[in-house]
């Protein structure tokens, strides 16, 4: 006798009933998501191109240093020749959203995590089922609660994405010299203080790894998104594949790897208090005061 659980039909019989009782939510939650990714997208395409080129090279040499500014800005020049600037920014403002909606999410979840262990055994495996399932499993819930657009698109894509943060931010808590939790409890700093001003702190390489690696997937499940029509570069990439034309989808994909590589660089960065070049530069005037003779 052979035993069949119909596993996809119960998965369907809830979808159904979410659909039928929580219309109102669901028109809720678009609602707000899709004003804070508009918000985003309109800001960021009202940019003209050369002060949004200009931003991002600034940012570059800032926090990363003058040859990878001339790099970005180049690179991104090759972009708006290409016809994709205004593609790159839409992606870019949906990177953002989903980005800062994981963060919303994953950062307290990752802090609840490190604060309890039997949350961590609760959140642990749903967080292995959300890095685990194909990424195209997301889209059909996700068109099926919300329709097409953006809006789905940047809700699958957070789905997708958030693991990264919560993991890594539960993991940078925990990893906390046990010599400063001492110190902070030594000194009355309440649970509140010890998290703001000790643990937090202290973890935020940590946390700043996490949140790179959620904006790197945001990136990547964007341009997937496409199909259920976030649109942005993947719309480039998606019908380079359904004309099977190499040169548009190859400047979509490159369109896509130079700002995956402009933000990968750009949020490595923040983990660290100075950037490499203003470091140097600060040294180098320091030896040279140390090694000019001394005037009367």
């Amino acid at each position: 006798m052979t035993m069949n659980f119909d596993i996809g039909d119960g998965v369907d019989a809830v979808v159904n009933y979410v659909l039928d009782n929580f219309s109102p939510f669901l028109d809720f939650v678009a609602t707000v998501i899709g004003f804070v990714t508009n918000t985003i997208q309109e800001t960021l395409t009202a940019i003209p191109m050369p002060v949004g080129i200009l931003i991002f090279v600034i940012l570059s040499f800032w926090r990363v240093g003058a040859a990878f500014g001339v790099l970005a800005g180049l690179a991104l020049w090759l972009v708006d020749h290409m016809g994709l600037w205004t593609a790159m920014m839409e992606t870019l403002s949906l990177v953002i959203a989903s980005t800062l909606m994981a963060m919303i999410i994953g950062l307290p979840l990752g802090i609840a995590m490190a604060r309890k262990d039997s949350v961590a055994a609760l959140v642990r495996p749903v967080l292995d089922l959300m890095q685990t399932m194909p990424a195209f499993v997301y889209l059909i819930p996700a068109a099926m609660f919300f329709g097409l657009g953006a809006v789905p698109g940047a809700i699958a894509t957070v789905i997708f994405a958030m693991p990264p943060v919560v993991r890594l931010t539960n993991l940078g808590i925990r990893q906390v010299h046990v010599e400063f939790i001492e110190a902070g409890n030594a000194f009355g700093c309440t649970p509140s203080q010890l998290l703001f001003k000790v643990q937090l702190p202290n973890a935020m390489p940590s946390i700043m790894a996490g949140i790179n690696q959620t904006i790197m997937l945001s990136l990547s499940m964007v341009v997937i998104a496409s199909m259920i029509g976030a649109g942005g570069i993947g719309n480039t990439v998606l019908t380079g594949i359904q004309r099977l034309d190499v040169g548009t989808g190859f400047e979509g994909g490159l369109a896509v790897v130079i700002l995956a590589v402009i933000l990968d660089r750009l949020t490595q960065s923040l983990g660290k208090p100075q950037s490499a070049i203003w470091s140097g530069l600060f040294k180098r005037k320091s030896e040279r005061k140390e090694l000019s003779p001394a005037t009367a």
